[in-house]
């Protein structure tokens, strides 16, 4: 595993932060390899300093005053870099409001009434 991770390190080194495709998975357990063109995940995507710190802040349930002690810095800093790296990262919404065309069909087959369609469509559920 610390081979990986080095090999991580080295390709980021390599690519100096630009964005760059994977063209070619292959599944360590059968070797199957699986062609094409995948983008890694946001947050293998970040710079290595970037992932530790990430890493940290997970292994620390979030405790800003930990972060302090593991890095020796202030809170103000932590904070700092914690919305610098928040910026690079796009919110998964966990639970997306239906799609106006789904709200609509439900209202066609009489699940939900008109006013019951236009809070959804308004946002309010």
């Amino acid at each position: 595993m610390a081979e990986q991770a080095m090999d991580w390190q080295e390709l980021t080194n390599l690519t100096r932060g630009q964005p760059f495709v994977v063209e070619r998975v292959r599944l360590a357990g059968n070797g199957v390899a699986i062609e094409g063109e995948f983008e890694l995940p946001q947050l293998a995507q970040l710079s290595v300093e970037d992932q530790i710190f990430v890493t940290a802040f997970v292994r620390c349930h979030g405790s800003i005053k930990q972060m302090e002690r593991i890095f020796g810095v202030s809170y103000p800093t932590i904070k700092s870099r914690l919305n610098r790296i928040m910026q690079l990262l796009d919110f998964v919404e966990v639970d997306p409001a239906p799609p106006s065309a789904e709200i609509v069909d439900r209202l066609r087959r009489g699940e939900i009434t008109a006013q019951q369609a236009l809070s959804e469509l308004e946002g309010r559920t």
